[in-house]
């Protein structure tokens, strides 16, 4: 049983048939940034959660990302028993395309659907396949390959980004992702989100003990200290983030992490509790000043902003236009409010009713949708696609870019205000007299002297207007006055800055900005031949064929677990030979372990023993797809071998072995 999961293919970001150029990989480019030239952060992120599936099922797994259409046939063809294929609304059409691609080149594979985009009414009868997956993903997975959907979750080690850079600097990974659950109970009504996990949020760590444990052991296979947390709204659960800190404090570990949290939540706990934890970047849905959401009654948002910044926490304000009471007046009323909260980043999304939330039902009665825009279309950085009393899809796409622009001229780049942030966060954490947070201070110095200081000469040099260019100066100053004078290393730094900034600001000019993420393959519990291919490339070597042995009198127990492929079920027969041949005992053979079965491996393995078949009984439950079809392909005069039980195996094991 072989298992692929594959993100969409590319390229991404053009007008194609299978796309738009709005629509494009990369988060903040995207859509927080996007008109600040230059000054935009560029990174991609991996679609975290197929590779959170792979990590928690036992089936040999590939992760293709970021594939183009030809990468995406080749390893089809490989034989794979599903391919998983997610995707958002925007691209339907490539998903589409994918399902047919595996019809044709992969007939024998069975095509799962997955992601947001599975929320299309009507999808069943639109794209080829066989299962959808809705909702959360790792337990789905379990139960269609007929394992244990509640045993506990394992982290996978990723990078939260990747081909990171701004003005033109390469940056190197600093932070791996962190998924401590999925979902959110908030369900505003326009949140795809939280209605794809139907409104309530699943825990895949509970504890503060759990997450410690898994920060802990991604800093010992990566040395990284900083997480990017993806779940809606981290401090929704304050015991576990209590627990979490307590331990950090206890075990001396610095960890640093980036969040999703909702106003009323960051209230509860404290801006001074999330400066001890660790909380170096906080994303926050701050909507609108006219509809007024559950999470921000009674909140001064602008105060909140204002100290969490100067505790050195960066924050983006993430706001919604082209709500009902939006006209051309009204929604600037909105745009000013937001901006003017001062925030490191703003995002501007279109009100995008989207397939499952409670705002598509409501638009879907009132006959608001306009069914005639492609999904291609339905992406919330161009035009709307509902019909609004005030603004036509046009008008929608140039207010949306006005307002970006009115951030960007009124407070200047993203990246001058994190370097601002950063030095008020040195000040204040100062000033604080334990011993934890005089060493939060002492990284945070060291961060902005060697991170964001030798960036300021190219942010005051490329500034786009004078009120910019004022900024930077009077924060380069305040950098001299708390810091002292730069180094020569600071100094040198700059240079190189200064160098790369002008390359981009002329790819800028150029046309030349969009960038194409690589195409990522990953695999998990792959065969012994695969995983030596692997080895020779320079990967790392996994799960092999696991012996569980049990030696006692003259009977030999031995349960085989992870993959039995032909390379090493040829092993495993010279051994079973060399017993059956010196030994008299019987040979009780255990399939019950095994996640993948390679076609004709257990034929082979039985066809060599077959001679000894009086002391030989193979026994299995009838559970996994694997050893299932392992043993339906079996020719009849090997199949009497078998003996299909019940009962669970001994668990007493002497010894364990690969082989």
């Amino acid at each position: 049983m072989k298992v692929l999961l594959s993100s969409v293919f590319g390229p991404y970001g053009v007008d194609d048939a299978f796309g738009r150029k709005e629509n494009l990989m990369e988060l903040f480019h995207n859509q927080v940034t996007r008109e600040q030239g230059p000054f935009s952060l560029r990174f991609h992120h991996r679609s975290f959660g197929l590779y959170f599936i792979a990590e928690n099922i036992h089936a040999p797994t590939a992760v293709l990302d970021f594939p183009s259409q030809r990468r995406f046939i080749r390893e089809i063809k490989k034989g794979y028993d599903y391919v998983g294929i997610s995707f958002i609304m925007p691209n339907f059409v490539k998903a589409k395309r994918m399902a047919e691609l595996v019809r044709e080149h992969a007939p024998k594979s069975r095509i799962v659907l997955g992601g947001h985009g599975t929320m299309i009414p009507g999808l069943e009868r639109m794209i080829e396949h066989d299962h959808i997956c809705r909702g959360e993903g790792v337990k789905w997975f379990r139960r269609l390959l007929g394992e244990d959907p509640d045993r506990p979750f394992t982290h996978p080690i990723l990078p939260s980004t990747c081909r990171k850079r701004v003005l033109g600097v390469p940056l190197k990974a600093e932070a791996a992702v962190l998924i401590p659950g999925v979902g959110c109970p908030n369900a505003c009504r326009f949140c795809c989100t939280s209605h794809f996990f139907g409104k309530t949020y699943t825990p895949y760590f509970e504890s503060g003990r759990e997450l410690f444990d898994v920060c802990v052991r991604i800093e010992q296979a990566t040395g990284l200290r900083e997480f990017f947390v993806m779940d809606e709204n981290f401090l929704k659960h304050p015991a576990r983030a209590k627990e979490l800190l307590r331990l950090m404090e206890e075990h001396g570990k610095l960890f640093r992490f980036s969040i999703f949290s909702s106003a009323e939540t960051v209230a509860e706990v404290g801006v001074e509790f999330l400066a001890r934890l660790g909380v170096n970047f906080l994303w926050i849905g701050v909507e609108s000043k006219h509809e007024i959401y559950e999470k921000n009654k009674g909140i001064d948002l602008k105060a909140m902003i204002r100290a969490l910044r100067d505790h050195g926490i960066s924050v983006l304000a993430s706001g919604i236009l082209f709500l009902e009471q939006h006209d051309k007046e009204t929604i600037w009323d909105d745009i000013r409010f937001v901006v003017g909260l001062e925030s490191d980043f703003v995002q501007f999304m279109q009100l995008g009713p989207a397939p499952g939330t409670g705002l598509y039902a409501d638009y879907e009665a009132k006959g608001l949708l306009m069914k005639d825009v492609p999904y291609e279309e339905w992406h919330g950085q161009h035009r709307i696609w509902f019909r609004h009393p005030h603004f036509t899809p046009d008008e929608s796409a140039r207010f949306l870019r006005d307002a970006f622009r009115y951030d960007y001229d009124t407070q200047g780049s993203s990246l001058l205000r994190l370097c601002e942030t950063a030095i008020r966060g040195v000040t204040t954490l100062a000033q604080y007299e334990d011993a934890w947070m005089r060493r939060r201070t002492d990284v945070l110095r060291r961060l902005v002297s060697g991170d964001f200081r030798p960036m300021l000469p190219a942010v005051r040099k490329h500034a786009h207007n004078a009120r910019a260019r004022r900024l930077a100066e009077t924060l380069i100053a305040r950098y001299d006055r708390v810091l002292g004078a730069a180094s020569l290393k600071q100094w040198a730094l700059s240079r190189l800055v200064m160098a790369c900034a002008a390359r981009e600001v002329g790819r800028h000019a150029a046309g030349r900005a969009l960038c194409q993420p690589g195409v990522m393959e990953t695999k998990w519990r792959s065969s012994l031949k695969d995983l030596v291919a692997a080895r020779v490339k320079g990967k790392s070597l996994a799960n092999l064929l696991h012996l569980h042995i049990d030696w006692s009198g003259n009977r030999l127990a031995l349960q085989l677990g992870g993959i039995l492929d032909k390379v090493n079920a040829r092993s495993l027969v010279r051994k079973l030979q060399r017993y059956l041949k010196d030994e008299d005992g019987e040979l009780v053979l255990s399939l019950d372990r095994l996640v993948a079965v390679e076609d004709e491996a257990l034929a082979r393995l039985l066809a060599k023993i077959r001679k000894y078949q009086d002391r030989v009984k193979i026994v299995f439950k009838a559970r996994g797809d694997a050893v299932r079809e392992a043993v339906a392909n079996l020719p009849e005069e090997l199949a009497v071998l078998l003996a299909e039980r019940s009962a669970a195996p001994a668990r007493s094991t002497r010894t364990r072995s690969h082989a």
